[in-house]
């Protein structure tokens, strides 16, 4: 009895100990199902939430009210592995970051581009990110907002399925991000 004890305090501290050093981001770009897709295929990053994130409207829904809010994720990463500054770099290849209107198919205020910085470090980086992408493209206009950070809602309850999408419903989801001109749009931009 003193073993299992003794093994479950170790796994417990373990496990606490190796998430002590996470950090999130949060990062809006249309399809939050695209966007797990993309940051999960990341090294270092540990887990990305689907959700809504950009308004003062509590308990925002996919199928309700999220009026105002942004499809987002939230990313945690391990900052050993990768640093913030490696996801902003990912984040502007994986948007059309000259799009007002929305992301590719998906239009509307919902599914607009932005990046949520939670203190002056994250918004210094995200800053001189988004200027290297305005050099890259002096003749377009840049319209990604880089925001505060403000309270992050996880999809949860019935609206669970969309957490995960495109490996519970990997057929449909190739469909709709190819349908959408997703890939193809980013390869127009970033090659």
């Amino acid at each position: 009895m003193k073993n299992i004890l003794l093994l479950f305090l170790l796994t417990t501290m373990l496990g606490y100990a190796s998430n002590v050093f996470a950090e999130k981001a949060i990062f809006a770009g249309g399809c939050f199902w695209c966007m797990e897709s993309d940051f999960e295929k990341l090294e270092g990053v540990t887990d990305v939430i689907s959700g809504f994130t950009g308004d003062t409207l509590k308990n925002p829904t996919y199928n309700g009210n999220h009026e105002g809010h942004l499809e987002a994720i939230e990313i945690t990463y391990d900052p050993e592995k990768v640093c913030y500054k490696a996801l902003l770099e990912h984040y502007w290849i994986n948007i059309d970051p000259f799009d007002a209107k929305g992301q590719f198919c998906d239009k509307g205020s919902s599914y607009l581009s932005a990046i949520f910085v939670a203190d002056e470090a994250e918004r210094k980086l995200a800053e001189e990110s988004k200027k290297t992408v305005i050099e890259q493209f002096p003749d377009k206009k840049v319209v990604t907002p880089i925001l505060g950070a403000s309270t992050f809602y996880p999809i949860k309850g019935k609206e669970s399925y969309h957490q995960d999408y495109y490996k519970n419903n990997a057929f449909r989801y190739k469909i709709y991000r190819w349908n959408c001109g997703r890939d193809k749009r980013l390869k127009e931009i970033w090659g």
